[in-house]
């Protein structure tokens, strides 16, 4: 594989499990410096112990510790190339049971912390001239899902966050939302039993649940120069799960 990211440094959110850490192992295959903002300090340990990778504990949704994260990386690096705005978390509850404690945690992070960070690495990007930044959205931000009434607002957010990014920071800067439906992580593991995840699988085309390793490979595509015309969208990626609508559903 050639060495798309030779000489880049990318940031990756959340990047010491699940998608994150799948995308931290692809952009260091090809060639990139890689530095990982998570909250999680014994999955950051446990990181450093398995990859060379910078790793700073950051908490996205607290934006001092946001832009204390960036002063690091400003004394390390001496440039910001790519940012994969991948931190998240999700809860699973009724719209009619989620606490007001519930809701400001989970837009925090999945929405503010996306914020933060993309503002911070766009101040750095416009003065560099050059830069790409690939947000997290989720299919649960373009159609309805039950149980998930916080997390679905805080990706639709993302989503229209990401457009008006795009618009704003170009020609220097693209701007792009991946929107992955279901993905085999820890996280999902949590939240679905095995029955829940199977009966989801009847339900998706391709009858199966993403590799985090798909979605990392998108990543990388989306950063590289190969996709240099693409900015401003979501690009889905879901197994053609909401292809059909209803009937997919």
């Amino acid at each position: 594989m050639a060495l798309r990211f030779e000489g880049k440094t990318v940031l990756i959110t959340g990047g010491a499990s699940g998608i994150g850490k799948a995308a931290v192992r692809r952009f260091l295959h090809e060639g990139a410096q890689v530095a990982v903002f998570d909250c999680n300090r014994q999955a950051l340990d446990r990181l450093r112990e398995e990859i060379s990778v910078v790793a700073v504990p950051v908490d996205v949704s607290d934006v001092a510790a946001v832009r204390s994260g960036f002063a690091e990386l400003d004394r390390v690096f001496p440039r910001l190339d790519v940012v994969i705005n991948n931190a998240g978390i999700s809860i699973r509850h009724g719209f009619l049971d989620i606490t007001p404690e519930e809701w400001k945690r989970v837009v925090s992070v999945n929405l503010n912390g996306v914020f933060y960070v993309a503002q911070e690495a766009a101040r750095r990007m416009i003065r560099q001239g050059s830069g790409v930044i690939i947000n997290m959205g989720s299919t649960n931000g373009l159609i309805g899902y039950p149980y998930y009434a916080d997390y679905n607002a805080a990706k639709a957010g993302v989503i229209e966050l990401t457009r008006t990014m795009a618009l704003e920071l170009a020609p220097a800067v693209r701007v792009v939302a991946v929107c992955p439906g279901y993905v085999l992580t820890p996280m999902q593991e949590a939240e679905y039993t095995p029955e829940m995840m199977e009966e989801v699988n009847r339900k998706i085309p391709l009858r199966r649940h993403a590799h985090p390793d798909e979605i990392a490979a998108l990543f990388a595509f989306l950063a590289s120069d190969e996709a240099g015309y693409f900015t401003g969208h979501p690009i889905i990626i879901d197994g053609g799960e909401i292809a059909g609508g209803l009937a997919s559903r």
